[in-house]
């Protein structure tokens, strides 16, 4: 784990044991700042930090760090997230000291979406570095006050850095691996693409927990509660590395017209019960995907509140 001044409320509580709970914002695809603060307020509270996603699915929307920001005014802690996608090392580090500068402590470093998906698909990608690398830059810059080339930084970003891991995609054996080479590389804290095969995330983290990974990063477990069969449909075919069995489709299926979602909730529910108890996990990263509004509600029914005021 880090040995830096803690200034991030995610690794206080995270560092003090208690179990996280830390939710997500997509940015408007416009200048809508009502609209965001309005999706910011179901989440004031509740979560320990607020996941700002950059461009996702390849998707224009307000830039991350701005978005970051109004949610930093609003009261909430942002993660900020950075996609390798759109910039080279020059951008790359300007935004790092540019975030850290206006009092962002979290940073989520992905290698992003590529742009084929989204609705930009003529777009040129950059990919200068990739994710491991900028967990590595992050990293350098924070600990060493170094920049990539070396030279020094007058003063070093003390952000607390955070990776995704996704323990379902192929080849199975190798994911605890690459989970291990982001840790390595710097990352304090890693959340998961949303779990919906149970028995595959067990296998994963016993594997993760056999190699000690646990005690070297905090591990939260990315839930999603499914919203209606269709999505259910949709997340099992047209979302890469996404792994959702037929047991929970028929789960679904079976709960009867406009009672989908209740089941999807329930799921969610029982899956934060397990990770409370399950070696090795540190929190859950809920991704209520234009579903902020139920936070509240999922959190209390979770049984995850009031929040520790570290």
């Amino acid at each position: 784990m880090s040995e830096h001044k803690a200034g991030s409320n995610l690794e206080k509580v995270l560092s003090a044991g208690h179990f996280a709970f830390t939710g997500e914002c997509g940015p408007p695809q416009g200048a809508n700042v009502p609209h965001l603060i309005e999706k910011a307020n179901h989440l004031k509270g509740v979560v320990d930090a607020v996941n700002v996603t950059d461009n996702q699915t390849a998707v224009v929307r307000m830039s991350s760090w701005a978005a970051s920001l109004i949610l930093l005014e609003q009261g909430l802690e942002p993660n900020f997230q950075m996609v390798c996608r759109d910039r080279n090392r020059l951008a790359i580090q300007s935004d790092i000291l540019g975030v850290y500068a206006m009092g962002i402590r979290n940073m989520l470093c992905l290698s992003g979406d590529h742009q084929s998906f989204g609705n930009h698909p003529e777009s040129k990608n950059v990919f200068d570095i990739d994710s491991m690398q900028l967990i590595h830059t992050v990293k350098t810059m924070r600990d060493e006050g170094k920049f990539l080339n070396g030279s020094d930084v007058d003063v070093a970003p003390k952000l607390f850095i955070g990776a995704a891991c996704n323990p379902f995609a192929e080849p199975f054996d190798f994911r605890v691996y690459r989970l291990a080479k982001k840790i390595s590389a710097g990352a304090d804290f890693v959340q998961t693409q949303c779990i919906y095969n149970m028995d595959k995330f067990r296998e994963f983290m016993k594997r993760a927990v056999d190699m000690g990974l646990h005690e070297k990063c905090y591990i939260l477990a990315g839930v999603t509660p499914m919203k209606s069969v269709g999505m259910a449909l949709y997340m099992s075919k047209q979302v890469p590395g996404m792994d959702v069995p037929q047991a929970l489709v028929k789960r679904l299926r079976g709960a009867g017209k406009g009672k989908a979602a209740e089941e999807g909730i329930k799921f969610a529910l029982e899956q934060i019960e397990e990770f409370k108890e399950m070696e090795g996990v540190a929190g859950v990263h809920l991704m209520a995907i234009e579903w902020e509004h139920k936070v509240p509600e999922i959190a209390e029914r979770a049984g995850v509140l009031p929040r520790p005021v570290v």
